[in-house]
């Protein structure tokens, strides 16, 4: 038990340096450094929440437009980011497994927590002045909100564990990754209820843990304005059984890799 603490402390260490290593290489010291992960997805989330105001109104259903895209626009920032930020991680810091202490996979929780984290300031900071200017409620149910942003991280872990191996054995992945994306968006939940699809639609939705998750945000947040829609059995059992493919990948990929 005493090696396995002392092992545990070890590596909460080698993640924070890979994380302030990350940070610095990506962001530098100049300008507003890091805080541009917080401040990229707030861009992006508010010029679309600009244009749906504009093409639907201020109000839907008793819902601010604004607030539903914000709502659903930055966690796909979230994974979109994450995504295309697990291509080719191996290869790119293949040098740092000279130490032992660091591990592949301390790659991917790196890259994945770093994003995770810009994601949910960069909710909390919008959230809060959009209330000041009544545009944004209060929480309504703060657990839901944490377990569904806990749901959509666990999944895009999973995924960008898969990716990341994926993408250092086939060229072609890489490639797909941005569109992949895209692909997603339909099963995600960002700009739709499942309380809007027919029920048919709904079921099939359920086997997506991002709609899952964005359906638990959004609740944590209207509150009964939504009627959620969700299923953590299947959201959990599909990110598990996608970790699990991702983390053997892993392990193979491990071997192919030469340190230099």
């Amino acid at each position: 038990m005493k090696s396995f603490s002392q092992g545990l402390r070890v590596q909460v260490k080698v993640i924070k340096a890979l994380i302030i290593r990350e940070l610095v290489t990506r962001f530098g010291r100049d300008n507003i450094g890091f805080l541009w992960i917080v401040a990229e997805p707030l861009l992006f989330a508010g010029l679309v929440g600009f244009v749906w105001t504009f093409i639907r109104g201020v109000d839907k259903g008793g819902i601010s437009v604004v607030a539903f895209v914000v709502t659903g626009y930055i966690p796909l920032t979230f994974l979109r980011h994450s995504f295309g930020r697990s291509a080719k991680i191996f290869q790119s810091n293949s040098a740092l497994l000279y130490h032992r202490q660091v591990k592949i996979l301390d790659f991917i929780l790196v890259r994945v927590t770093i994003e995770a984290i810009g994601a949910m300031t960069a909710y909390i900071f919008a959230g809060t002045v959009l209330y000041f200017f009544g545009s944004f409620p209060i929480p309504e149910n703060v657990g839901s909100l944490i377990l569904g942003w806990f749901v959509y991280v666990f999944f895009v872990m999973s995924i960008a564990t898969a990716l990341a191996p994926l993408s250092e054995m086939s060229e072609v992945v890489e490639k797909l990754v941005p569109v992949s994306v895209y692909v997603a968006i339909p099963f995600s939940g960002v700009f739709n209820l499942a309380e809007w699809l027919p029920p048919e639609m709904r079921e099939v939705l359920m086997w997506s843990p991002m709609a899952s998750g964005m359906e638990l945000m959004r609740y944590g947040v209207f509150g009964d304005l939504i009627t959620p829609y969700y299923d953590l059995p299947k959201a959990f059992g599909v990110s598990l059984a996608l970790l699990l493919v991702g983390l053997t990948l892993c392990r193979r990929v491990r071997r192919m890799i030469t340190v230099s």
